[in-house]
C-alpha cells in the first residue's frame, strides 16, 4: 500500500477548535465524497491533543519546538492506483476541489506532505 502523510498546521487566524471542527466535519466528508474518484482506500485524521506534560516529554529531549496541528493519512493500493485517477478530468477536478478546500483551514506553506510505504517493525 502507498500512503500519503500530510502534516498540517492551521491557518493562524483560526482557533484550534475551529480548525479541528472544520477539518473533521466539513473537509472529512468532502474527502469521502471524492474518495472513489481518486482511488483512495482509507483516510484518517489524527488531531493533535494539547497535553503540555506529554508534549513536553516527547519534544524537549529531541529539541523539537513546534508541533503540527494534526496529520492526515491516505492510502492507495499502489502508485498506479494513485496516478491513474489524476490523469482523468474527474480525478483532476476532485484533486482541485480538495486542494482549494484545504486552503480554507490549512497553512499549506508551513505544512508538509509526502508519500511513504509502511514497514511494520512490531505489532502486538
Amino acid at each position: 500500500m502507498l500512503k500519503c502523510i500530510y502534516c498540517v498546521r492551521k491557518l493562524p487566524h483560526l482557533s484550534s477548535d475551529d480548525f479541528k471542527n472544520y477539518w473533521l466535519n466539513q473537509h472529512g466528508p468532502l474527502v469521502k465524497s471524492h474518495a472513489k474518484t481518486l482511488g483512495m482506500k482509507r483516510y484518517v485524521q489524527s488531531h493533535t491533543i494539547n497535553e503540555p506534560m506529554l508534549n513536553a516529554a516527547a519534544q524537549q529531549p529531541r529539541g523539537i519546538t513546534e508541533m503540527y496541528d494534526g496529520i492526515t493519512e491516505v492510502w492507495w493500493e499502489s502508485v498506479e492506483a494513485l496516478a491513474a485517477p489524476l490523469q482523468t478530468p474527474e480525478g483532476q477536478e476532485a484533486n482541485r476541489i480538495l486542494s482549494e478546500d484545504e486552503a480554507r483551514f490549512v497553512d499549506c506553506a508551513n505544512s508538509a506532505i509526502f508519500f511513504s510505504i509502511e514497514h511494520t517493525i512490531f505489532e502486538f
